[in-house]
């Protein structure tokens, strides 16, 4: 039967509160030659995950790496369009992950990041310590709430191949828009020479005056 319409306002408020938890999401331009870095306090054993894409400027790509409180390198990786990182603390601290662009003299990028922190809490209550079956609600509002996640996944890496797309139509009709008007200059350059230089093929010339007469 039909669930009951409190129980599913419970069940749909868990789902929405666990979907918000845990994560920042974050699209940041990135001018040429320049650095961008982000700073995150984390416990020691907690599991971070970073994915960054590059969304639009010059060949797509970006340096990016990731280093603990004691400034060690964890994760270093150049000229990448897109990646995914993910790792366990050891120490507890501030951790940072710099995105750069140094190596570009003229192209203005805009890179997207997400960044989760810990595991996702349970959407129900005391849901990892139960030793008796879920019920059948239970498992409709886990398998409700995976569907959900992938949904979110989908529609965020759709949005990302959209927008990269489109910055690169819009890149390409900038280009063939100005060969057209440097096809429409040199034309109607030629076109003035050759009229000018059939012009003087008839152009009658007058002979100079000569001498006295007799």
């Amino acid at each position: 039967g039909a669930m009951p319409g409190a129980v599913q306002m419970l069940c749909l408020a868990a789902l929405l509160g666990a979907l918000g938890a845990g994560g920042t999401e974050l699209t940041l331009e990135l001018p040429d030659s320049a650095q961008r870095c982000f700073h995150q306090e984390i416990e020691n054993g907690i599991k971070f995950t970073l994915d960054y894409q590059v969304i639009s400027g010059g060949h797509y790509d970006v340096d990016c790496y990731v280093e603990d409180p004691n400034g060690k390198t964890i994760y270093q990786e150049t000229k990448k369009q897109y990646d995914s990182f993910s790792h366990h603390t050891e120490v507890k601290g501030v951790y940072t992950f710099c995105f750069s662009n140094e190596f570009s003299t003229f192209s203005h990028k805009i890179v997207y990041f997400d960044f989760q922190v810990g595991d996702e809490p349970p959407i129900l209550p005391d849901m990892n310590n139960r030793v008796t079956a879920l019920t059948q609600m239970e498992s409709a509002c886990v398998t409700i709430h995976e569907m959900l996640n992938a949904v979110i996944d989908s529609q965020t890496h759709y949005r990302l191949r959209e927008a990269q797309d489109r910055s690169r139509a819009e890149e390409l009709n900038g280009r063939v828009s100005y060969w057209s008007v440097g096809e429409t200059l040199i034309l109607f350059v030629v076109s003035i020479g050759q009229v000018m230089l059939l012009k003087s093929f008839f152009t009658e010339k007058r002979p100079s005056s000569g001498g006295a007469g007799t």
